[in-house]
């Protein structure tokens, strides 16, 4: 990886408007302007920014984060008088979800207008995906610079995403001209990703901090797609969701809830693969530690037994060895790692700690790492999808 660029850093309090933020944020808008890129906090990860109509920007991007070019990015706005100059007319459904979840970690794709972004950012498809940020400095980054700007998560690609400026740097520093420091995020799971169907009916397309029941406040009918394998359509999932490798300990195969086998849900899932993805998170592998991670579901005890046996035969091969846990257990495991991600009685807390714990296994050199699976309602189901996205869909159920 070469570095050829001298990263400009400013750090900036949300909410703040003393003299110094007001004066970052303006030369970080120019460097938007001009045709540069940006990392900058929001409400779920830090974002690496630049101006959406502008190929040459939007390359910068995909070169920084080493992104396959097939990968639609999302576009942040500031203000939906910008949506005019982007999408074409919309439905009632999607002005609902605008007045109920903007900003915050909604992610709406919608038919884009012809020309009014790259085509690098739209990945040749004729939808563009759209979200206005629930942060301080990114709104006001936003609308300083005049732009709309194309902005996926701040990291290089299949890397945890960064929830701190210091995992961007870690990623990033000499590839991209500039680093907002805004303090850590909020939600911790990047945002969720809807399209309609209708009057009335939405699919999720990646689950995020807006969960089902919350869309259906708004929509009539909540689906989840196809690509999230295993999950039913009624919002209620299996711990097989984007699974590639579900076995049964002992190697035999387990069922899913709906009765596929694991060769079936692998088949399906390489179907899938294959697909043009629709929006960001859909196709590729994310958020994956150095070490080889499993995701490990079930019978909540069987599900520490089997966890402390497995580390203490890969320690007796003289492996690193990691779990990934809650704060619940972290007294029952012993290994090399024993990291906690939050509470399991506040998911949200785990959503908050996840990238960083999963950074924590790479700074101490873990080569194997077993994780705790997470009930998959609420906040649970994007949790899930990120588990078993790290950990490649390898998931054992005991």
């Amino acid at each position: 990886m070469t570095t050829n660029k001298m990263t400009s850093i400013w750090r900036v309090r949300p909410g703040s408007n003393d003299p110094a933020s007001r004066a970052a944020i303006a030369e970080a808008a120019q460097l938007l302007r001009e045709g540069g890129t940006v990392a900058f906090p929001t409400e779920t990860v830090y974002g690496l920014g630049a101006d959406a109509r502008r190929t040459e920007a939007v390359e910068q991007v995909f070169a920084a984060k080493g992104r396959p070019s097939d990968n639609p990015l999302i576009v942040h706005i500031a203000d939906e008088s910008q949506l005019a100059e982007l999408v074409l007319p919309y439905g009632e459904t999607e002005q609902a979800l605008m007045k109920r979840f903007w900003p915050g970690p909604l992610t709406i794709v919608l038919p884009v207008r012809p020309d009014a972004v790259s085509p690098r950012v739209t990945a040749g498809l004729d939808t563009v995906a759209i979200r206005m940020p629930q942060h301080a400095v990114a709104l006001r980054l936003i609308s300083e610079s005049g732009c709309p700007v194309a902005a996926p998560s701040a990291n290089r690609s299949g890397r945890p995403s960064p929830t701190l400026a210091e995992h961007v740097r870690e990623d990033l520093d000499g590839l991209i001209d500039g680093l907002i420091d805004g303090g850590p995020t909020g939600v911790g799971l990047e945002s969720t990703v809807v399209i309609t169907e209708g009057p009335g009916v939405v699919r999720i397309l990646r689950p995020g901090g807006v969960t089902p029941a919350m869309l259906r406040e708004v929509a009539e009918t909540v689906l989840l797609d196809e690509s999230l394998a295993g999950v039913g359509e009624d919002g209620n999932t299996t711990t097989m969701n984007n699974a590639k490798h579900a076995v049964k300990a002992g190697g035999t195969t387990e069922s899913t809830n709906n009765g596929q086998s694991s060769k079936a849900v692998n088949d399906t899932a390489n179907q899938l693969q294959a697909k043009a993805p629709r929006s960001p998170g859909m196709k590729y592998a994310h958020y994956a530690p150095q070490g080889e991670m499993v995701l490990v579901s079930g019978v909540a005890s069987a599900v520490r037994e089997y966890i402390r046996r497995e580390a203490e035969s890969a320690a007796e091969r003289g492996e690193v060895t990691g779990v990934l846990t809650y704060d619940e257990h972290q007294d029952e495991y012993a290994a090399d790692a024993v990291i906690s991600c939050g509470r399991l009685d506040q998911l949200e807390t785990a959503a908050q700690g996840l990238y960083a714990a999963l950074r924590e296994f790479d700074a101490r050199g873990v080569q194997r790492i077993w994780a705790e699976a997470c009930p998959d309602d609420g906040i649970g189901l994007a949790l899930m999808n990120r588990l078993a996205k790290a950990a490649g869909g390898r998931i054992v159920v005991v």
